[in-house]
């Protein structure tokens, strides 16, 4: 499974979701309302950075991979700020 999802990030794009950087991200990384919506409210709430914000946004596009989904939904972007809120917690 992680095979084809790197296999779908590089057929997609040219690199892994880990590269992406400035315009690749945001081309590779659209984010439907829903997921748009849940995203700014995390940052907000959280009160994340701007370089958390790309990392939630790659990470969302690798779960998504991993699912086999061709966009970055809702479910993703949440899973992703979960993750990232247990990768904070484990630095305090």
């Amino acid at each position: 499974r992680v095979a084809a999802a790197r296999e779908r990030q590089l057929e997609r794009q040219g690199a892994l979701n880990s590269a992406l950087q400035g315009r690749a991200l945001e081309r590779h990384c659209r984010l439907d309302e829903p997921g748009h919506a849940l995203l700014d409210t995390a940052m907000e709430r959280l009160r994340l950075s701007a370089r958390s914000y790309h990392r939630i946004l790659r990470l969302a596009r690798t779960i998504a991979d991993l699912a086999t989904s061709e966009s970055i939904e809702a479910l993703h972007v949440a899973e992703s700020v979960q993750l990232r809120c247990l990768d904070r917690q484990a630095l305090i």
